[in-house]
């Protein structure tokens, strides 16, 4: 166990793409942070804030020895993946890590980083944190579950729209490489975060006291497919993709809404990357194409 200090204490649980990213933010405004992965935890960080542990959240057991084997911190954040599983991957990393953490660090605040799929909206409509939340997909619903055991506990549930950035992009990639499809009429809407602006939001809320509750998470100019494609084909001088019949078999389910993010903001989250169209160019920098 680190030694007790004067620094408070953050416990991210995963960390990978964004789970890091929110170290560096706690990091460097001065935090002590643990950080859990499943396995292959770095215990000899250079970092000397920065102290690396391997723990199973799908385990109770691991969870409650994680507790004992370091100093009570003072936030929590759950922003493991569950690695590309289905529903029992879903119902192990996401329900059972939230009731773990919950169980073995009683009174900590604990924020659950979920997803804007959990809005089943196929109409285009704008969704806010008050709009219905009602998945038809297993894995949906097991979200919603663990969004609701979070609350119960008087937590705070994140809802992320598509997490791209330095060296990730779903759409940039795609369309980059040819491989994109405009869907039917490409009216569908693109919601995204900047990993930085998440983690930004994470650290927000860790400092400045938002309560407990439902938060979206996602940047403040979403777009059509269809719009997206033609700003980029402009940008990059590119083709626009041709056109196909929906994906019936997405992940997430197909959705069609526009989320919005006017809560957070009006909490006093500020982004760095309001619009993916004008980070797109640095972005596509970074990202390995062929």
């Amino acid at each position: 166990m680190k030694p007790e200090s004067s620094n408070p204490h953050l416990l991210v649980c995963g960390h990978g793409y964004l789970g890091r990213a929110v170290s560096r933010e706690f990091l460097a405004a001065g935090w002590h942070v643990t950080a859990v992965s499943r396995s292959d935890a770095d215990h000899g960080s250079a970092t000397p804030l920065l102290d690396e542990r391997s723990a199973d959240l799908a385990s109770a057991e691991s969870v409650a020895e994680l507790a004992g084997s370091i100093a009570p911190p003072d936030f929590i954040v759950h922003c493991a993946s569950s690695g590309r599983g289905g529903a029992d991957s879903y119902r192990a990393v996401y329900l059972g890590g939230c009731r773990h953490l919950l169980a073995s660090f009683p009174g900590v605040p604990l924020l659950f980083t979920s997803s804007t799929s959990v809005y089943p909206q196929t109409d285009g409509s704008e969704v806010t944190e008050d709009s219905p939340a009602e998945p038809d997909r297993e894995t949906g619903k097991l979200l919603r579950e663990a969004e609701q055991t979070v609350l119960d506990g008087r937590g705070i549930v994140f809802r992320l729209s598509g997490i791209y950035g330095p060296e990730r992009s779903v759409i940039l990639k795609k369309f980059l490489s040819g491989e994109a499809t405009l869907e039917e009429d490409g009216r569908r809407i693109l919601n995204q975060i900047h990993r930085d602006d998440a983690a930004a939001a994470i650290f927000h809320a860790a400092t400045q006291s938002v309560p407990s509750g439902i938060w979206n998470v996602s940047d403040s100019n979403p777009r059509s497919q269809l719009a997206t494609f033609k700003a980029l084909a402009k940008r990059f001088n590119r083709p626009m993709p041709p056109s196909a019949p929906r994906d019936p078999n997405r992940k997430r389910g197909w959705t069609h809404k526009r989320v919005s993010n006017a809560k957070l903001v009006s909490a006093g989250w500020h982004l760095q990357h309001p619009d993916f169209l004008e980070a797109a160019g640095s972005v596509a920098d970074t990202l390995k194409i062929g």
